[in-house]
């Protein structure tokens, strides 16, 4: 998700047309929604929402397509494969805006980007300040996007970044005690490092020491969002019950169809991940405990835009990466 954007599929996006979105049998609107990636709490509310019947009560029948890590979110969108997709953070919505697609973030539903930054325990680690020197191990998506506004931010050097599969970046992390590895909370990554190091991380949060970049972003083609504007609200209104539900209420529906949809993902890292959402405000601080769930700023845009201007291949406009139009407050 957080590699270039081709520009076949930037050339399709810019072609569309007006188009109205199709119903099913039962005549509700169908909707594609691609995770990005494979399924996990980061769509927990998106999958608490269908297994509640909030979409359906809506008139909508709404399908979510996980899939491997690194799903080219343009290419679905432009070949109308999806609807709407996930983007992980704010990278995707600039970079789309920088090659002049118009495609729009029009909810966040994550207010704090859950990536981490882990480290041996029994370390003098107060803040981010103090990682020059430091092997720093991530995934490729990491380092295109993640490691532009760390390395900037806090004067790193480019090679201290080691981009690798996350089985050889644990490994290397386990053996080397001055390493840092980055995870996330959404994936239960700390609970992960736990066993697989036979330790408990020593965890920091970027997005406490200056990070501005949300997370759990709804996109939608311009041309769709104008042509379905109900449709739009009705989703996004029955999304915000669902991450209500899913990290307030029982969850448990929501996590039954994460784990169908992704097998491989174990429970307890499933429920270390919701404790997170709840116990890091993730879902409803933030702007969201001011104007609602998904609620996005433009100073948190602006902000984002100038710290990562080197992850560009020409200046965005921040102004039209995202809207509020589509929020429940807003109807």
């Amino acid at each position: 998700m957080a590699g270039a954007v081709g520009l076949t599929a930037l050339s399709a996006l810019s072609a569309c047309g007006r188009s109205a979105a199709p119903t099913d049998e039962a005549g509700r609107v169908r909707l594609r929604l691609a995770a990005g990636g494979p399924a996990g709490a980061l769509h927990g509310g998106f999958y608490q929402a269908v297994a509640t019947g909030a979409y359906e009560r809506r008139g909508l029948n709404v399908e979510i397509l996980a899939g491997p890590e690194g799903a080219d979110i343009p290419a679905l969108l432009a070949a109308s494969a999806v609807e709407l997709a996930v983007g992980v953070d704010s990278f995707l919505p600039m970079r789309l805006i920088a090659e002049r697609a118009p495609v729009k973030a029009v909810a966040a539903f994550l207010q704090k980007d859950p990536v981490v930054l882990m480290a041996h325990p029994r370390q003098v680690l107060e803040d981010l300040t103090v990682l020059r020197g430091r092997r720093i191990l991530m995934s490729p998506a990491d380092r295109a996007g993640f490691w532009t506004w760390l390395r900037a931010r806090f004067d790193l050097a480019p090679d201290q970044a080691q981009a690798g599969t996350l089985e050889d970046n644990l490994e290397a992390f386990r053996r080397d005690d001055q390493a840092v590895l980055v995870g996330r909370l959404t994936d239960g990554d700390p609970t992960l490092a736990a066993r697989q190091a036979g330790f408990a991380p020593l965890v920091l949060k970027p997005a406490d020491d200056g990070y501005p970049s949300y997370s759990g972003l709804v996109l939608a083609p311009n041309a769709f969002a104008r042509d379905n504007a109900a449709a739009l609200r009705d989703f996004i209104a029955a999304s915000v019950e669902g991450w209500r539900d899913y990290v307030h209420g029982d969850g448990t529906k929501g996590d039954a169809l994460i784990r169908r949809a992704n097998p491989a993902l174990p429970q307890r890292l499933l429920d270390a991940a919701r404790a997170a959402l709840r116990a890091e405000a993730m879902v409803d601080g933030g702007d969201a405990a001011l104007y609602g769930l998904g609620a996005m700023t433009p100073e948190r845009w602006q902000t984002f835009a100038e710290q990562t201007l080197d992850a560009y291949p020409s200046p965005p406009d921040w102004r039209e990466a995202f809207t509020n139009q589509y929020l429940p407050s807003r109807g």
